[in-house]
């Protein structure tokens, strides 16, 4: 999966996996994390999501990032929100109040670029990668985040043969495989969402869970 991909899909206006609202599982769980208001959130793949605005209204400094410059724009658009461009080595870096959105290659991230990032949320990272780049994925996230950092995972689990992805299928098998030698990983809810999801019922799926994992980084 090539960039161009996703540059198509946000020219295209082809972005199904945007939610228009702030996530229900990122309100109900976050509190339980017990982070310090203040610390550092990354959010990679972040795209335009209430999300971000979400988490900085609760008083955490968000680090997003995303390789569509259009979501990135919208973002702060739809936010009411006038950007700070620089540039930080091959990122274009938009920040406004307690907001950075890091515009380029999530694996182009170093460790320094996110230092004192305490939390995670990932919401449509992992199930936007296909296999293979989800074992990169998964490497290059434990290389970033320090021990003890905490956070929100939000995976889906369903026949992938019914369907293509993205979303692509991650089930708890793979979380494990993927993330259990750097994260400790708590199960916090596993929701049948298939007759809520048009898309999947259009394709023929036959299952759909969403699940949600409280991760602590080891």
């Amino acid at each position: 999966m090539q960039p161009e991909f996703w540059h198509k899909r946000w020219a295209a206006n082809q972005i199904g996996f945007h939610l228009p609202q702030v996530n229900p599982y990122l309100q109900r769980f976050w509190p339980g994390l017990e982070l310090t208001s203040g610390v550092r959130v990354l959010v990679p793949l972040c795209g335009k999501s209430p999300d971000l605005a979400w988490l900085a209204g609760q008083g955490f400094s968000v680090v997003g990032v995303e390789l569509s410059e259009k979501a990135v724009d919208d973002f702060f658009s739809e936010q009411q929100l006038t950007a700070t461009i620089t540039r930080r080595g091959p990122f274009k870096v938009y920040s406004a109040e307690s907001i950075e959105l890091w515009c380029g290659d999530f694996f182009a991230l170093t460790a320094a670029d996110v230092g004192g990032c305490a939390g995670l949320y990932d919401r449509a990272a992992l199930i936007a990668l296909p296999p293979e780049m989800r074992q990169r994925y998964a490497r290059h996230l434990a290389s970033l985040l320090p021990t003890d950092c905490r956070g929100l995972l939000i995976s889906l689990d369903y026949p992938q043969s019914e369907i293509d992805g993205p979303p692509f299928s991650v089930p708890d098998a793979e979380v494990q495989q993927l993330l259990g030698t750097d994260w400790q990983i708590q199960t916090l809810e596993t929701c049948d969402v298939l007759s809520v999801s048009g898309k999947f019922v259009s394709a023929g799926a036959t299952r759909l869970d969403e699940q949600v994992y409280g991760l602590k980084r080891v």
